[in-house]
């Protein structure tokens, strides 16, 4: 993309972060075209699993109808499982384009995609129609993504549950607080998990978290800004979806003072 269509906040300003640990660079690199610095804020760190149990369970859900992967990380997990080649024929559906494309750059064939890139834009799709008496898989980690999964059995679908990952949790290290704590001029946070925000403010001070929630927040979907509000934050903006580059530039604006 051309970088003449960004330009710098002025003054300098601060995206936090609420990635996993150690997956904060696509957002850091989409911040600093903004003119934007990432501080990062990890609740936990995925660990992938690798064992024959998992294996076994995937290749039973390459036998059904459909496989649903709800993140790039269970997209990652499940293919380091099971051999390129048995995912050409398989008709997948993925949450969001950053989960397709993990599919797609393994050798995935039959890949859907919303283009509202939450829960809701995944059930919408004509894939996730007719699911009566069908055998669907959802590709994910322990926790979240109910939605998907009570929607799939009430459409008669007979669902299968493969975790390819889990999400361990972690402390916010005392020098991250302390950083938070001294970070100047503005600031927006950036909420695509909403577990994630909600481990991260379990951490914080009263007096930050009181902070937080009078700075301008983005949020991923119309769920993560009603999630964002029930938790007192003021200034919540919705990003046109999850991808780093839609939640920098949703950042970028609600990082500018009005009229400049």
């Amino acid at each position: 993309m051309n970088s003449r269509a960004y330009a710098p906040a002025t003054p300098a300003w601060h995206l936090i972060s609420l990635r996993p640990a150690g997956q904060h660079a696509a957002l850091r690199r989409a911040a600093a075209r903004f003119g934007a610095r990432t501080l990062a804020v990890s609740p936990w760190r995925l660990r992938l699993h690798d064992d024959d149990a998992t294996r076994d369970a995937l290749l039973q859900a390459l036998a059904g109808d459909l496989l649903v992967f709800t993140s790039p990380a269970a997209a990652t997990a499940a293919m380091r499982l099971v051999p390129a080649e048995r995912w050409e024929a398989a008709t997948l559906v993925a949450v969001g384009e950053g989960t397709a494309r993990v599919l797609r750059r393994h050798g995935a064939g039959n890949v859907s995609a919303p283009a509202r890139m939450d829960s809701e834009g995944l059930l919408a799709l004509p894939a996730m129609a007719g699911l009566q008496g069908k055998r669907v898989a959802l590709v994910t980690a322990p926790g979240g993504r109910g939605v998907i999964a009570a929607q799939v059995q009430a459409r008669g679908a007979r669902l299968q549950r493969v975790d390819v990952y889990e999400r361990v949790p972690q402390a916010l290290p005392a020098a991250t607080l302390a950083r938070l704590q001294a970070l100047a001029g503005p600031a927006v946070l950036a909420v695509s998990s909403g577990e994630a925000l909600e481990r991260v403010l379990s951490q914080l001070p009263p007096t930050l978290r009181q902070r937080w929630q009078q700075q301008p927040a983005v949020v991923a979907s119309e769920r993560l800004r009603a999630l964002a509000a029930a938790h007192g934050f003021a200034h919540v903006h919705v990003a046109a979806g999850p991808l780093p580059a839609q939640l920098a530039a949703a950042a970028y604006a609600a990082a500018r003072p009005s009229g400049h």
